[in-house]
């Protein structure tokens, strides 16, 4: 970073911590995000951007156009909402909210925005055009995204390209990474019902359809799904993560009636195609030959995260000129985490950039995580350097 950008930046870097500390203390579950929309927009609106509030309910964008007109725009999102954990960290700031905390770095990610938005403010004629700052809620739950395209974002806040920021702990302070094409996986859940007869497994083992034994021999032959239906070159992830029924006791009941539910993950359609596919005939035939019923609820809740080529490189382009060439990935290994950010890229060319938070602290969506605030100037010099970038005379 050169030393006049990282000057400025150290200059705002205690009213950025002190934010921080404030969201972090105060987290909010997706769809709930009330308190940090409106910190946002007051931060936003101090900064002297235009602001709109309300966008897919708790969404706000601050408007930024430079001192001399331009006819090009660019979109940045951050997410703001926080995980259904109890915080383990004994941070001074911890969260005071109970069962909700910042375990994945929204509250990071809100504050590396804001603070691109507010040295941009200040520097109006370092880029020439408009820029939209995004800030979204309801990632977590994957719906964020949705409803604020739903809501006509980018009909009301047009852009040509839009661009994501999401903090890993498996990276170096300093350190970026990003791939071209897929990069991180659709989100599935299932639940399969099994229903027999239920019986005494002692008296007469034999007059019972045993759902025990369908259920070992169901979660066996899941694990042929990706072995045996998915190309080695492609990827699919299946796993059980939930299992109900009837308890055993003394008398060895069988019971009826078992519940088992998981999580797939997968990067294209036609792999996402052949998983929902494969464990409904695996299902289907299994139950016809235990003698039993079943029932199979797939949901499909996420889409895969797909950079476009073009924004992938412009991406690589403005870090590279932040921290140097050595310090930017630009073919990291995908990721079978889901993110909103996808639906944004289905309706708008983009990319989504990860940056490395140290590993000092556990990992993201774990109680013992703690964003790192060594990793703000770096968050917000990607952003400004983006802008300026993209936004040139």
């Amino acid at each position: 970073m050169d030393s006049q950008l990282s000057s400025e930046l150290n200059a705002i870097q205690d009213e950025l911590v002190e934010i921080l500390h404030d969201i972090h203390s105060h987290p909010e579950l997706s769809l709930k995000e009330e308190r940090t929309s409106k910190l946002v927009a007051k931060k936003l609106k101090e900064y002297g951007l235009t602001v709109t509030e309300g966008v897919g309910q708790y969404g706000v964008i601050g408007t930024l156009k430079s001192n001399q007109s331009g006819n090009h725009s660019i979109g940045l999102r951050a997410d703001m909402d926080a995980l259904h954990l109890t915080e383990q960290t004994d941070l001074s700031y911890s969260s005071k909210i109970p069962e909700a905390m910042h375990a994945c770095g929204h509250d990071g990610h809100t504050v590396m925005l804001l603070g691109a938005a507010k040295y941009l403010a200040e520097h109006r004629d370092s880029f020439c055009g408009t820029a939209h700052f995004i800030f979204q809620p309801a990632e977590e739950n994957l719906q964020g995204a949705y409803n604020m395209i739903k809501d006509k974002l980018f009909e009301r806040f047009p852009v040509d390209a839009i661009y994501g920021l999401h903090n890993t702990t498996n990276m170096e302070v300093g350190k970026f990474g990003i791939r071209s094409g897929p990069m991180m996986a659709a989100s599935d859940r299932w639940v399969v019902t099994f229903c027999g007869t239920g019986g005494h497994g002692g008296l007469q083992p034999h007059l019972a359809t045993d759902i025990t034994v369908l259920q070992a021999q169901f979660i066996m032959a899941l694990q042929t799904i990706v072995s045996r239906n998915i190309a080695s070159t492609d990827s699919a992830v299946v796993s059980v993560g939930a299992i109900e029924g009837g308890s055993f006791d003394a008398l060895a009941v069988m019971p009826s009636k078992l519940r088992i539910g998981g999580t797939t993950r997968s990067f294209i359609k036609s792999v996402r195609d052949t998983v929902e596919r494969r464990m409904k005939e695996i299902t289907d035939g299994l139950a016809q030959t235990f003698g039993c019923t079943v029932e199979v609820e797939y949901c499909r809740s996420g889409i895969p995260l797909v950079n476009h080529v073009k924004e992938t490189m412009r991406a690589m382009n403005a870090a590279e000129s932040l921290v140097g060439k050595e310090s930017v990935d630009g073919n990291m290994i995908p990721i079978t985490a889901a993110e909103d950010f996808a639906y944004m890229l289905e309706e708008k060319p983009g990319a989504y950039m990860m940056i490395g938070n140290g590993n000092k602290s556990g990992p993201i969506h774990s109680p013992t995580y703690v964003f790192n605030k060594e990793n703000i100037p770096f968050g917000v010099g990607y952003w400004i350097k983006l802008v300026q970038q993209e936004l040139q005379n």
